[in-house]
Parts: structure tokens; sequence; C-alpha cells
């Protein structure tokens, strides 16, 4: 790397676009504008600019704007890809935001409203110029400019509506969505924020405790946990709230006599830990149900809450009640659907001598119900039958055409007995006929104990990825014979058999492509990082060998995996041979 370029060669570097023309122009705007060039660096600026800012313009020039200035509601630092202005940049085109935020020479956060629009910098040079307006938020006497006011004015209100809605709806995790509320609502509206849960079982949990203290977020899990049942008629506010009642006002006075509930004791409790001198408590609904309460508390900041704060408190509940709904409608279907397919999933035969062991993890971002499948059955000769498959989707009908073609190759295997490529060419004569399946992948096989105590292993490969099998030692070797076409293509050809015999305490390890699969990543790739984990691990138990492979290889979320490994037994101790 280069050393670091001074102030006096940047400042250089810019002169030319840098004319006194740009800045005149500049100077003429009625507010803090500056111009950048194709780099998004800051070629020009006006006097008004670095007065907002806290800034000379010799801080300014030959900086990355969006490095120096952009910030999220809390001071942090703004990934680039997050960055909407950063956005509209790049597209080349006249754009508008309504809030966002800008670094304080002294540490502080500005809200800010911006437009930006194409720019002719001089020096035959392209650029941008960006106008930006400090958006009105009255301070208390002797507060810092960067702590959070608790008036809003009506276009920060309705810029922060916006966000809530794009933030929460862009989430189907739950915990995921209650924490981006928290960073919206503190420090801007409050420093204490507490989300009650009602769960599926109408029993009450608070799930969020959060204190806003500068510009750090504290989560204080001793005062979260179960909470006690709603009661039917109480008329204090939490309670009210949670029965979907009202939004109300509270103070610590509120909770001072006689408790008429459990909840009145947890609220009396809450506020003597917190300091809350004010508080606003709103109910979280969606159209069916209510789902909890919101409550922003004031401890430190100066303002109480009135009743006019409300009115944007119950928005924001309704938008967290919405975005609740469709998390944990998303989850019920999920868990619904990982039910659905391990049932469909068959346990695994004991086969003396012989140790096995399967794993199935559905895709986390799909429907969670998917086409990748195993089998293993002992069939009418004394032999093991192996399969593992994929159909091709992540839906129900790829579950149920799993389904279909699980049953009809046991069907095939039990009648047809060997060898493997006869009940397959059968199978994939019968698929379009009979099933819903379009296309599908699979490796079967027979494992049979041969006369000296081996074990042997024949199967056929439709289109499917090849077997890897692992020595004691560490070898590896993956079995590419008896490859044939996928099912499902109509083409009629002839299938290959192939037929090993396996060596003593080894692994046999058949998995599907999400396991070795994922973008970025060749197939070639996948498979070596595969083969190099399987051989680091070949002297792991087959629990432990399986389940840190799969922590090892899998791709992060992308798609299911299933995994069928088998084990065969010790040979004789070369001392006993």
């Amino acid at each position: 790397m280069g050393r670091p370029e001074s102030t006096e060669t940047r400042h250089e570097r810019f002169r030319t676009v840098s004319s006194s023309r740009l800045v005149r122009a500049l100077e003429a705007i009625g507010a803090g504008a500056y111009a950048v060039d194709e780099q998004g660096r800051i070629v020009a600026v006006n006097t008004r600019a670095g007065h907002l800012l806290g800034r000379s313009a010799q801080d300014l020039i030959g900086q990355d704007a969006h490095d120096l200035l952009h910030r999220g509601p809390q001071g942090q630092r703004l990934p680039a890809a997050q960055c909407s202005m950063r956005e509209a940049f790049h597209s080349g085109h006249p754009a508008h935001g309504l809030i966002d935020y800008f670094a304080h020479a002294d540490g502080s956060v500005l809200p800010i409203s911006w437009s930006i629009t194409p720019y002719d910098i001089g020096s035959e040079a392209s650029g941008t110029l960006v106008v930006f307006h400090i958006l009105e938020r009255p301070h208390p006497a002797g507060a810092h400019p960067g702590e959070a006011a608790q008036t809003l004015t009506d276009l920060e209100r309705l810029a922060l509506l916006a966000e809530t809605t794009t933030q929460l709806t862009s989430t189907l995790d739950v915990d995921e969505a209650l924490r981006r509320l928290v960073d919206l609502v503190l420090p801007r509206l409050a420093d204490w924020a507490v989300i009650d849960l009602i769960t599926e079982r109408d029993e009450v949990r608070r799930a969020v405790v959060v204190q806003a203290d500068g510009g750090t977020l504290i989560r204080h899990e001793e005062l979260q946990g179960p909470m006690p049942p709603v009661p039917e008629t109480s008329p204090m506010p939490l309670s009210r709230a949670l029965r979907g009642v009202a939004s109300t006002l509270a103070g610590p006075e509120t909770y001072r006599g006689d408790p008429d509930s459990g909840i009145a004791v947890e609220q009396r409790r809450l506020f003597d830990a917190t300091g809350i001198r004010s508080a606003a408590i709103a109910p979280i609904r969606s159209t069916r149900d209510v789902l909890g309460a919101l409550t922003l508390g004031r401890a430190g900041q100066p303002d109480d809450f009135t009743v006019t704060d409300l009115t944007l408190l119950e928005d924001i509940a309704r938008r967290t009640g919405l975005a609740l709904d469709n998390a944990r409608l998303y989850q019920r279907q999920r868990a619904i659907a990982e039910t659905m397919q391990n049932h469909l999933l068959p346990q695994m035969p004991r086969v003396p001598d012989l140790q096995m062991t399967v794993r199935y993890l559905p895709a986390p971002d799909a429907s969670q119900v998917g086409g990748d499948w195993y089998d293993a059955f002992a069939l009418s000769d004394g032999a093991t039958a192996l399969a593992i498959g994929d159909v091709v989707g992540h839906d129900l009908e790829a579950a149920a055409g799993m389904a279909q073609l699980r049953n009809m190759l046991r069907a095939y295997a039990w009648s047809q007995q060997k060898p493997p490529s006869r009940i397959v060419s059968r199978l994939d004569e019968a698929i379009m006929p009979i099933t819903d399946v379009a296309m599908a992948t699979l490796i079967f096989a027979r494992l049979t104990r041969t006369g000296g105590g081996r074990w042997e292993l024949s199967w056929t490969n439709a289109g499917h990825p090849p077997p890897l099998l692992i020595t004691h030692d560490g070898l590896t070797e993956y079995l590419t014979d008896g490859h044939g076409i996928l099912l499902g293509t109509g083409a009629g050809a002839g299938r290959p058999d192939a037929t090993i015999t396996l060596p003593p305490d080894s692994t046999l390890l058949l998995y599907t492509d999400g396991l070795i699969e994922a973008p970025g990543r060749t197939l070639d790739e996948g498979m070596n990082e595969l083969r190099q984990h399987a051989a680091a691990l070949a002297h792991r138990p087959l629990t432990s060998f399986t389940d840190q492979l799969l922590q090892r290889v899998r791709p992060p979320g992308l798609d299911d995996v299933a995994l069928l490994v088998l084990r065969t037994p010790p040979g004789p101790h070369p001392d006993n041979a």
C-alpha cells in the first residue's frame, strides 16, 4: 500500500474541478451544499455546509462523502449497501430523501433531508450536487446536539413511519423485527423500550427491555421473562393494552396503589428498576388478534409524553403488529413443513455389525419442504437397500413427489430384487405416467455381506452426485462408476451398474447437492472441500463425523441437505490374523 495522501496533495488534485466558478455556484444556494466527483469524493463545498457540519472546507475536500458523513440513527457507520443516497448517486438520476443522518465534527448526529442531481463540476468532469437541510428538532436547554429530541416535525413523523414499514416488513424473523423496532424508536422517541408479547398459548412474555444510554443500547435481561396472565377487567394501562382496548399514558404513580393483578406488580417493579418517569403504552395488533404491547419510557429525557404522542406510537405499534403477524405465520408454516418432512423421511433399519446414521437439514430461506430424501430398508434376500435422491423443487409438490418416488422404489426393489439398474429403469418408466415428479436424481444401492465377512456395494446412479468412500486412514475416492442420466427425461436409455467391496472400517457417504453447491463456488471446488474435510474426520465416531462434516462443509442456509452415512466393521487385527 502507498503512503496516505496528504491534505496538500489532495487539494492540488482537486484544484482543477474545485474552481472559483463552482464554489460561487454553491455559495448561491441557501442550504448546505457540496459537489462530488464520479468516485463520490467531495470536490467543492459551500460555507453553509461547513457551518452545519462543524468542518472547514479543508477538512471536507477530497474526502469520500459517504465514509465521512453518512451515519445511522444511533451514529453507527452505515454500510454503502444500506445507503439510499449512495444508491441514488450511482443511478445518476435526481433523487430526494426525507430523513437521513450526517456526522457532525463534534461526534453528534444531525438529522437531514437531502436532494441530489447530476452536476457539471468543470474540467470536462461529471459529478453530483448534494443539497441538504438540517431537520428542525428542538433541543432542551443544555442538551447536546446529538441527543434525541422528544418533538418530531410532521415530516420526521412521516419519515419514521415509512422507515418503520420498510424495516419491519423486510424480515420474517420475530427477534430480528423486534431488534429493528428498538433501533428505530431509541433514542429518537424515548430512552427505554419495553415489548410484551402474547404467545400462541395466551401467555404473556416480556420479550424486550432495552435502555438507550447515549449512543449505546443496553438490554436488561433481568427484567425480561414470563409475565402473569392478562386480567379481564383491570383498568390499568398495560392490562388494557394487552386486551387491545386503548393506548394510555402512565407514570410511577399509576402503579403506586394496591395492585389489582400480577401484571400491575410487574409494572411497579419495572418503573422502580428503570426510573421511567413518563411512559406511553400502545397495543400491538394484527388484523385478527392482539399480539402484545409496546411501551416507550422516558427517564433521562426531560419532556413527558403527551396525548399527542399516542397517535405516533399507535401507528408504529400497528405496523409492528402486521410485521409480527407475518413473521409468526411464516414460522408456523416452517414448523408444520419441518414436521411433515420429518414424518416423510423413514427410520433407519438396524443392520448387524454395520453402523448407519442419517441427517436432513431443511433450507432456512425456502418453504422448508424440499425434495431431498434418503431411505434404507431390508430386502427379502437379506440385502440392505440404500437410496438417496433429490426431486426438483422446494415446495409441497416436491415433497409429495418425493413420497411417491420413495414408495414406488420400495415396491420395485422388493419385487425386482436385483440388479439396481433394473429397479431404477422400471422406476424411470413409471415416473411420467404415474407420478407428478418432473425430474429427479437418485442413487440406489444394494449392500450385502460376502462369504469372507466383507461388505459388497452394488449401485446405479441416475444423475446424482457420486458417493464418497473414506478409509480409516483418510484415503478418499468418489465412486463415479455406474453413472447414468437423471430420472424423468423419457430417454429410455440403459443404465449401468457398478460394484465395489468396501474396505474394513471405511465410511461411505451418500449426500445431496446442497452439501457441495453454493453461488460463487464451482462443483469441483465443493467436491474437493468435501473430500478434504471427510478425510480429516475419518477417525471420528460416525455421529461426530457426520455432524462435524455438515458444520464444516455445508454452505450457510442455501439449500436443503440429506445425508446417509454408513461405516463397515473393522477387520481382524494384524497380530491376530
